[in-house]
């Protein structure tokens, strides 16, 4: 994989290349590029797509020591990645963490169109029981450690109060391996998510949901129609504080939902993208730069 020198530390990235339009792929804690493949693979023929793996417990370089690995941090890190790559009028895709939304107001002069799958938003922090036992796992001392030996096991993993319950299908144990196998191994990965975790609170979610209404650019909001650890009520929220906002609801989907139902994620993508061209992509409309 590619990889790049942003001010926190040197990420990896996933990059199909080609000139189509623009997307970048946010994934959540614990995971990294591969929980998009599905997604990579039905898009790459006509967009350029791009997944950066965020340093937020499944990255395999360890971030420097005085790192902002809050969300805001994170936010930041995502707008840098699109900075250093000159990527324009981008088509930014956020699943299960929040902290694409953190960019809008902020540092979303790239971003031309916004889509967000099931995440954090709102008041919904930490999210269902997974979220609760994760945070306070990485305000204790060796609680993070501890916590994650269950990974070893996917039979413990799979479980609906653990990573299970994410999805609606048996996670396979090699993705399950994957993601985690740095938090297992590195007690500096380990350092990184505590971070995250420990510096992160409700509050900056709805500072960011407060920023919503200014965002005028297209956002589409589609969440898992069965989503347990963020209710489709949260997403129906998000949506009616988008000023130029459709909302759908992926079925047969929980939070993973480009896991669960890539192919009706990827045809909203699509038509979403359709539906709102841009200067250049055959349109007449200039979605992206500043306003």
């Amino acid at each position: 994989m590619p990889e790049i020198e942003l001010s926190a530390g040197t990420i990896d990235y996933e990059d199909t290349g080609g000139d189509g339009p623009v997307v970048v792929l946010a994934h959540g804690l614990g995971f990294d590029e591969s929980v998009w493949a599905d997604v990579v693979a039905e898009l790459r023929s006509d967009f350029r797509v791009l997944v950066p793996v965020l340093p937020i417990g499944s990255h395999r370089r360890p971030m420097r020591p005085d790192a902002d690995l809050s969300a805001h941090g994170v936010a930041r890190l995502l707008a840098e990645f699109m900075d250093r790559l000159e990527l324009n009028d981008v088509t930014l895709v956020q699943n299960d963490a929040g902290t694409a939304q953190l960019l809008v107001g902020v540092r979303d002069e790239r971003v031309a169109r916004l889509v967000l799958t099931s995440c954090e938003a709102l008041d919904n922090y930490p999210p269902g029981l997974q979220g609760r036992l994760l945070c306070a796992a990485g305000r204790v001392p060796g609680g993070l450690f501890l916590l994650v030996q269950s990974f070893r096991f996917p039979f413990l993993a799979r479980m609906e109060t653990s990573l299970g319950g994410m999805a609606k299908r048996p996670l396979p144990k090699e993705l399950i391996a994957r993601w985690y196998r740095p938090l297992l191994t590195s007690r500096h990965i380990r350092r990184d998510l505590a971070r995250f975790l420990r510096s992160t609170r409700k509050g900056c979610y709805l500072e960011a949901a407060g920023n919503l209404r200014a965002f005028t650019r297209p956002a589409l909001v589609a969440w898992g129609a069965e989503d347990r650890m963020m209710p489709p009520a949260t997403g129906r929220r998000l949506a009616a504080l988008l000023p130029d906002s459709r909302y759908v609801e992926i079925p047969d989907a929980r939070t993973l939902v480009q896991l669960d139902n890539p192919a009706a994620l990827t045809a909203e993508i699509r038509r979403f993208v359709e539906e709102h061209p841009l200067l250049g992509e055959g349109g007449g409309r200039d979605g992206g730069g500043e306003e």
